[in-house]
């Protein structure tokens, strides 16, 4: 299933009141749910089309470890737009080890540029700002693993 329909697909969740969708193709089905971070919000996977599917059901934390948890993972983020992943993966500032990196500290981007690489399974994809501005902090390192939603730029 191509990164663009799942990502038009997050945003039909997020627009509407369901809390959880799932989509067959074929072989291939992707199932989104509003969740957090013991709940993942999009599970990709291949299935025969007649298998039950064999997910366990996700223990609900509490109100207090959930709040913990969100404050912990994600470290403090300064004020401005914030770009986030919108996959799990492992990230890329730059197309290739010996080129400059897309973005630096301090450098001005517009709306749909590309900013960095998330590859995932195999597929890089370029993940674009989704505001113009400068950049005023880059979350992650080179080759780290990176989180769904997890905040990767600020622009301000």
């Amino acid at each position: 299933m191509d990164i663009r329909k799942i990502k038009k697909l997050i945003e039909l969740l997020e627009e509407s009141s369901l809390t959880e969708m799932e989509i067959v193709e074929g072989e291939e089905s992707v199932r989104l749910s509003r969740g957090n971070a013991a709940n993942p919000g999009i599970i990709h996977h291949a299935m025969p089309v007649g298998a039950p599917p064999a997910w366990p059901a996700p223990a609900a934390p509490a109100p207090q470890a959930a709040a913990e948890a969100a404050t912990a993972a994600e470290p403090d983020v300064p004020d401005g737009e914030v770009v986030r992943s919108p996959m799990v993966g492992t990230f890329f500032a730059s197309p290739s080890p010996d080129a400059p990196p897309f973005v630096s500290m301090g450098k001005q981007v517009t709306e749909g540029e590309t900013m960095c690489i998330i590859e995932a399974m195999k597929m890089f994809n370029q993940i674009e700002a989704e505001a113009s501005g400068t950049v005023v902090a880059i979350l992650v390192e080179n080759g780290q693993p990176v989180e769904f939603d997890q905040p990767l730029f600020v622009i301000r």
